[in-house]
């Protein structure tokens, strides 16, 4: 059996239900005038042929397609997946179509695959932190797109801009090592060098300086469990070891916790205070326990995709700046 890989026009449901073509668009178009014998008489028959509406088409008569690219780096890790997951769920919920491009590699590849969306008129990009070049929002920007930039610096009028407060979590990191009686701070980060990353960063060392404390800044590799091990093997085979850590992300918070505990004997948190930052699933297993930072995430994807659909014309604000709040689990002595 042979199988018919031609697309069912309008025409054909209107000749098979015995209508004109106006009634079949006004079938399929919400809020549209057409008597329930018609709509019946339409609906009966597209089934039968298997019609679908084209809707791509509907929207660029319209000058929009629905289409949204997410534009997203290191999309295994696992608070990058949770992200992406929320907001290709909520960009459904709102009638739109998500399209993901990965630009985990640097070659040409990626600016290829952003051309390509282009191509489908995408209404709109929204670009995770991460790795994707600055260029990449201008060429969105330079297409006619509405842009969301998530936890990026790109200095770009026109965006909406959605970036969480790194100087207020420094701060309360700071304070609960305080409290927790630890004066020897230090910092793991990566090599990624990304803004919200290096924010952390710089907001924990201008934190301590507030109460007289120097930082310990050790960066090495990508932003994974490795890495946290790694700096574990720097920390503690130094003179004087820091009695707390506040890693850049929660995958390194457990490479250094490990090494911490198996390479070099030390109790967490007697021994040494942990923080880590975005609140992962694993965080709260029992074998971590880890006291971190929680990412807003349903804010961010509310906001993004809010945004999205507000009127073009009119004055709309053009960023936001988000709370994530610290999840207390066990990494952390009992406050004084």
């Amino acid at each position: 059996m042979q199988l018919n890989k031609s697309f069912v026009s309008a025409d054909d449901v209107a000749k098979r239900a015995g209508v004109s073509r106006s009634a079949v668009s006004r079938t399929f178009t919400p809020g549209a005038s057409v008597s329930e014998e018609t709509r019946q008489r339409v609906m009966e028959a597209a089934q039968a042929l298997g019609y679908h509406v084209n809707q791509l088409a509907r929207g660029l008569m319209r000058s929009e397609s629905g289409i949204v690219c997410l534009v997203v780096s290191e999309m295994d890790t696992p608070y990058r997946a949770r992200l992406v997951r929320a907001l290709t769920h909520e960009l459904q919920t709102a009638g739109k179509i998500a399209m993901l491009i990965n630009t985990d590699r640097s070659d040409g590849s990626v600016d290829t695959a952003l051309r390509q969306t282009l191509h489908y008129r995408a209404d709109a990009s929204i670009l995770l932190s991460g790795l994707p070049d600055k260029a990449i929002t201008r060429l969105c920007l330079n297409s006619g797109q509405r842009i969301v930039l998530i936890n990026r610096d790109d200095d770009i009028e026109g965006p909406f801009r959605i970036n969480l407060d790194d100087g207020q979590a420094a701060r309360v990191a700071v304070s609960a090592f305080l409290r927790a009686g630890c004066r020897h701070l230090a910092f793991a980060n990566s090599d990624v060098g990304t803004p919200s990353l290096m924010a952390r960063e710089r907001g924990f060392i201008a934190a301590a300086a507030e109460f007289g404390l120097e930082v310990r800044v050790v960066r090495h590799g990508n932003t994974v469990y490795e890495s946290g091990r790694k700096i574990a093997q720097t920390l503690f085979t130094e003179a004087v070891w820091p009695d707390a850590v506040f890693c850049v992300n929660d995958l390194m918070a457990f490479g250094l916790m490990d090494g911490a505990r198996y390479d070099f004997g030390l109790n967490i948190p007697e021994d040494l205070c942990i923080v880590g930052f975005d609140d992962i699933e694993q965080s709260s297993w029992t074998s971590y326990n880890l006291t971190t930072f929680s990412q807003p995430v349903d804010e961010i994807v509310k906001s993004s995709v809010a945004w999205l659909q507000s009127d073009a014309t009119a004055g709309r604000v053009r960023s936001a700046n988000l709370h994530a709040p610290l999840i207390w689990r066990k990494t952390i002595r009992n406050k004084l």
